[in-house]
């Protein structure tokens, strides 16, 4: 176990947690909602120290980051526990459980997984996924201070249910983020995960005011956040506080934990496109096997400048950032070039 970094002792040996929005209030010997957080003696502690549930080298593209160092590799880690509680869950075998119901655990130092990214020239850094980074915050923290000083790149999968001065310690350190902006809904983060929509909101807005790189996920799930007006108001939300260039990942939903429905028609998918390109520059599908809304064109001229499928990516009308036909530069210069550096 590990001393948690943010946390207050209150009176009868109680904590409360200060890490996330839940600001649980926690009596000694519980657990936060996390299920990874627990109060020994009025003192918060974190159960999930170098243990790690998953670690994969996988394309960047897969996190999904489309417009950060397109084609590259990026070693993937997660631990276990969730400061939401989302009904429909992809991951809810390592995000949800309790200690000792995922045994398969790797305790694994951050010199062993600094010299696992040496194994991949490809590789430009590490990938905080699986389950929400949040929750294993003192371990990726210090993990990726390590990362920057080897010259590399740090991304964090994220949910973006985290309150503003850790946020604000980690935009030191993160460098590209992914968060998944689950419905313009308040009804439905209280509904199906336990939480709110604000804080989601107030993240997103101090991410790209930070200026590190932002992309933002929507997982349609028929019948619960499918409104067309919604969606086109949450789209209009992110044109107008995040920007019309903000990258969006238009997500297909497949049954998952207590969520049985039916997986999201490509034909709402697509439907959901078509609204969101008229705010947005950049709009993708994911979860669908189709050359449709993956590849990336230049907004100026419509050149393709990146071509996917599935996760084979292809760079083939970008040199540096910039469209090689009408010489606009579409990605920052910074996210397109693999230039790691060892200072040892």
């Amino acid at each position: 176990m590990e001393k948690a970094q943010y946390f207050e002792t209150l009176q009868d040996k109680r904590v409360n947690c200060t890490l996330c929005p839940h600001q649980c209030t926690i009596p000694e010997g519980h657990r936060g909602i996390c299920l990874v957080r627990i109060n020994r003696e009025g003192v918060l502690y974190t159960e999930v120290k170098e243990k790690y549930s998953a670690i994969h080298m996988d394309p960047i593209e897969k996190k999904p980051l489309y417009h950060f160092f397109p084609g590259s590799s990026v070693l993937s880690l997660g631990t276990k526990g969730c400061n939401l509680k989302c009904k429909f869950c992809q991951n809810h075998e390592i995000s949800q459980c309790l200690p000792g119901d995922f045994p398969q655990m790797s305790n694994i130092s951050d010199e062993q997984i600094l010299n696992m990214t040496g194994n991949n020239g490809n590789c430009i850094g590490i990938a905080y996924t699986y389950n929400e980074p949040t929750v294993f915050f003192e371990t990726m923290i210090s993990l990726a201070r390590k990362v920057k000083e080897k010259g590399m790149q740090n991304v964090m999968v994220t949910n973006g249910y985290i309150n503003a001065e850790p946020l604000n310690e980690l935009l030191e350190y993160i460098d590209a983020f992914n968060v998944d902006l689950k419905s313009f809904s308040d009804y439905f983060y209280k509904q199906y995960t336990y939480s709110k929509l604000a804080p989601v909101l107030e993240s997103l807005k101090a991410i790209r005011l930070s200026g590190k790189h932002l992309e933002v996920t929507n997982l349609v799930i028929p019948g619960l956040n499918s409104d067309a007006s919604q969606f086109e108001e949450m789209v209009r939300w992110i044109a107008g506080e995040l920007g019309p260039d903000t990258v969006l990942h238009i997500s297909r939903y497949f049954p998952a934990y207590q969520v049985v429905i039916d997986p999201t028609p490509v034909e709402l998918l697509h439907q959901f496109f078509e609204i969101a390109k008229q705010h947005l520059s950049y709009v993708y599908l994911g979860n669908v096997d189709t050359h449709f809304g993956n590849s990336t064109s230049c907004k100026h001229c419509g050149n393709e400048l990146v071509r996917r499928l599935q996760y084979r990516t292809e760079v083939v009308g970008m040199e540096n950032g910039r469209c090689v036909e009408c010489k606009h530069q579409i990605l920052p210069v910074e996210c397109v070039n693999i230039n790691k550096t060892d200072p040892s």
